[in-house]
């Protein structure tokens, strides 16, 4: 091997330390390959060095993704892309792909998603965290036993206030399954004390198993205070029903559809 080929190869060792004390040592991963890039294309120096900047960029920019993708806490990778709109026909998918943009996190506005069981109302919730993490904003996901759990933990340890002002400081809180359980007191009043926080100062995706017209059901010691917090949480909300067929409907064996199908013959051969 000539010596013009071990450069190829091995292009400025020397370079290393240099680059990890300027915090740069991601350009290591990419530095034999633009190096070589460089020689066959006879790229000017500034053209490298332009590769070598957009590689460190991407890196960074990919390790922040994967910081806020962990800090979301999302239960699984739904996307939007994964998203069966064809289970759910009356769903306005003009506004589900508007509210992907991200418009709404700078109305600061809450999205609310209701459905019964199935209809893919937490796959749609995380799919639009997931957009929003993308866009470079930090995400929070959790159900609403979990959110209150947690704050009345952090309030058994003195760091209620803490807690408090760092879940509403967060620009996108997805809070899943309200009204799964009621709100006990102080779970009530902590729920209410967190959307006062956030009220037009971020965004809140909340969804729900109850009818819009049935949440109060979810404060049942205290209906004042029911209606305090949904006032907050329905302001300037974009709402949407998901109505269809369940995800989780069972599949049939072969011998069930075998006896479906027989059955159906039956009816309709008397």
């Amino acid at each position: 091997m000539n010596p013009k080929e071990t450069a190829t190869m091995n292009p400025v060792p020397e370079l290393a330390p240099q680059l990890k004390l300027l915090r740069l040592s991601g350009i290591l991963d990419s530095l034999e390959a633009r190096n070589r890039q460089a020689i066959g294309a006879k790229l000017a120096y500034t053209e490298f060095l332009a590769l070598l900047v957009g590689d460190e960029l991407a890196r960074r920019e990919q390790k922040k993704f994967a910081l806020r993708l962990r800090r979301a806490q999302f239960r699984t990778t739904k996307t939007l892309e994964q998203f069966d709109f064809e289970r759910l026909p009356k769903l306005n998918r003009t506004l589900v792909h508007d509210l992907a943009t991200g418009r709404y996190l700078q109305e600061k506005a809450p999205v609310l998603i209701v459905g019964p069981c199935g209809t893919g109302k937490s796959h749609l919730a995380q799919a639009l965290g997931h957009c929003a993490v993308r866009q470079g904003v930090d995400v929070v996901f959790t159900t609403c036993a979990g959110l209150t759990q947690t704050l009345n933990a952090a309030r058994a340890t003195g760091a209620y206030e803490r807690k408090l002002q760092a879940l509403a400081r967060v620009p996108l809180l997805i809070i899943d399954d309200f009204g799964l359980k009621p709100l006990r007191p102080s779970a009530d009043e902590d729920l209410h004390d967190l959307i006062a926080e956030r009220y037009e100062q971020a965004a809140t995706i909340v969804t729900s198993n109850l009818d819009f017209t049935e949440w109060d059901q979810a404060f049942p010691a205290n209906r004042l205070l029911a209606s305090a917090t949904l006032d907050r949480l329905r302001h300037n909300a974009y709402c949407m029903v998901l109505d269809g067929q369940s995800y989780r409907a069972p599949k049939m064996t072969a011998t069930a559809r075998g006896h479906a199908l027989a059955s159906a013959g039956k009816a309709s051969h008397p």
